[in-house]
Order: structure tokens, then C-alpha cells, then sequence
């Protein structure tokens, strides 16, 4: 699907998915010398149509949200077709804080779902790094909670927000990619940046930025309340949590057991539950 709207284009992917929504977004930025942002899975029919919507221009760079295979996957194969650079974070464990990078060494917390692990960005982008053109200004804003490399890019008043925000779903909070105590940061960030709208990855614009940014911050500590009360009740691990507590399709409660797991380890490190072993997937959790 593609929608013209001035220098602005965007393009879903075929790839729709319960955690993909509709599939994912493709936006291109210029008529000239074109930004793509996100190219989306390795399909080629996806690039295709990327490349079709940029007939009369140059794709000039490619920035790259995160190191997920739905947002990265085609990155590689468009930058060897147009010749131009792949813009991000880094490579796919750039950004994790200490204690995520010394969970994932230890083994045992599983995660990494979609992970691109041969993600290598030509140029490295950190927070407040803009890159110009003449049609065009991005400004990278680190913000992970989803992804520890996880960018949005700030043009004019507008945001594309990766998958940190998402109008029609909350985000899956995977450990050791995912990080809770990231995440409410992050919302916090964007806030702070009063955009006029915010531009997903997955699903609509979000014409009410602010409004939707409350919406999931309330949404996540309601749920570590739903969780607290759970374990007050009995211990637990994450998959027997998330099973007592959502009330979803049996095929969704993989994901559901990864965010109560990012929930658990957040609230673990403030001393508000106690976990009876090392932190793993499977540890099982008590009330302190």
C-alpha cells in the first residue's frame, strides 16, 4: 500500500502478523534525494515497491529503527541496489545496560525474537545526531524499552517511532533486547518532545501523541499492579503470570509471558519482588 502526502510516502509490507499489525511500515522522505526509513523485511517485492516509489529520485540513505528482521531484514539487499548507506544504532546488542548485558551472558533468559544478528549500520547514529538534506532534516532520538539500539527520528514536528509506540497495541518487552526501566524512560522522551504526530512502524499515525503516551504508560503499571496481586496470592514464574492474567488467544501468551518477565526483572531490581533463583525465563518470583 502506498499513500503520497507531499515528500512523505509510506509503504506497508506484506508481511501482517499479530505482532506486526497490518505489516510493516516503509516511510520515504524526498522527492530528490529520497530518506528511506525502516525498508522493512527482506522481500523482494517489498523493495520493489520501494524502489518504485522512489522513480524519479535517489535513495540517498537508510535509516534503520532497530535490528528486528521486520524493520532491518531488506536493509542490506536496498543498500547494495541503490548504493546507500544504512544509518542506526549499531549492531544488534548496542545499547543494553549493564545488568541486560550480563542476564544475556549468563544464559537462561531466552528472548531475542527476530533479532537481525547480521545488522552492521554503515554510519552509527547517536541521540541528538541529525543528518540534512536539502528536502529534509532527521534527528536520531535514542529510545529503547523495546530494542536497546532502538531510534526514532524526529522531522519538523513529526516522529517516527519505530515500535515504541503503536496506536492499535502496546509494545512487546522482550529481556534482554527489551527493558522496562527503558521503556517508561522512553515515553517519557518522546513526550518531552511534543510532537505533532508520531509516525509507527506498525498500524496508523497517532494524531493525539500525547494522549497515546499516557495511554500505555498507565496500561504498563497497571499491569505490574495485576502482577503484584498475582503473587501476593501465590509465587510464580512469568508463563503461569501471564497465563492467570491476560485473557488472550493461547497463541499471543508467548509474547504476554515475555512482558511479564520484563515486568518481574524491573521490579526485582527495585527490591519489590524476590526472585527464588538467578534471573532466568523460568525463575519463579515471590512477594518481598
Amino acid at each position: 500500500m502506498t499513500h503520497a502526502s507531499k515528500a512523505l510516502r509510506v509503504i506497508t509490507a506484506a508481511n501482517p502478523s499479530p505482532l506486526t499489525g497490518p505489516g510493516t511500515n516503509t516511510f520515504l522522505l524526498g522527492r530528490d534525494r529520497i530518506a528511506v526509513i525502516d525498508p522493512g523485511p527482506d522481500l523482494p517485492e517489498h523493495r520493489a515497491a520501494i524502489r518504485e516509489a522512489a522513480a524519479g529520485g535517489r535513495i540517498t540513505h537508510i535509516f534503520v529503527t532497530h535490528a528486528h528482521l521486520d524493520h532491518s531484514g531488506g536493509a542490506a539487499a536496498l543498500a547494495h541496489d541503490t548504493g546507500a548507506p544504512i544509518l542506526g544504532f549499531g549492531p544488534p546488542e548496542a545499547g543494553r545496560s549493564p545488568l541486560m548485558q550480563r542476564l544475556a551472558l549468563e544464559g537462561g533468559l531466552n528472548g531475542g525474537e527476530g533479532l537481525d544478528r547480521s545488522f552492521q549500520p554503515d554510519i552509527l547514529l547517536r541521540d541528538g545526531d541529525s543528518v540534512e538534506e536539502r528536502e529534509w532534516t532527521l534527528t536520531a532520538l535514542h529510545t529503547p524499552g523495546h530494542f536497546a539500539g532502538h531510534l526514532s527520528f524526529r522531522w519538523d514536528d513529526v516522529i517516527f517511532c519505530g515500535d515504541v509506540v503503536m496506536g492499535w497495541s502496546s509494545t512487546l518487552i522482550s529481556p534482554p533486547d527489551g527493558d522496562l526501566g527503558d521503556y517508561f524512560r522512553s515515553l517519557s522522551r518522546l513526550g518531552a518532545e511534543s510532537p505533532a504526530r508520531l509516525l509507527p512502524a506498525h498500524g496508523d499515525p497517532i494524531e493525539a501523541p500525547a494522549t497515546r503516551l499516557a495511554e500505555l504508560a498507565t496500561h504498563r503499571r497497571e499491569r505490574t499492579a495485576q502482577i503484584l496481586a498475582a503473587l501476593r496470592d501465590a509465587p510464580a514464574d512469568a508463563a503461569a503470570l501471564a497465563a492467570r492474567i491476560y485473557d488472550i488467544p493461547p497463541q499471543l501468551l508467548p509474547a504476554a509471558t515475555r512482558n511479564v518477565l520484563a515486568h518481574l526483572i524491573a521490579m526485582a531490581e527495585l527490591g519489590v519482588v524476590t526472585p527464588a533463583a538467578a534471573l532466568s525465563a523460568t525463575t519463579v518470583f515471590s512477594t518481598s
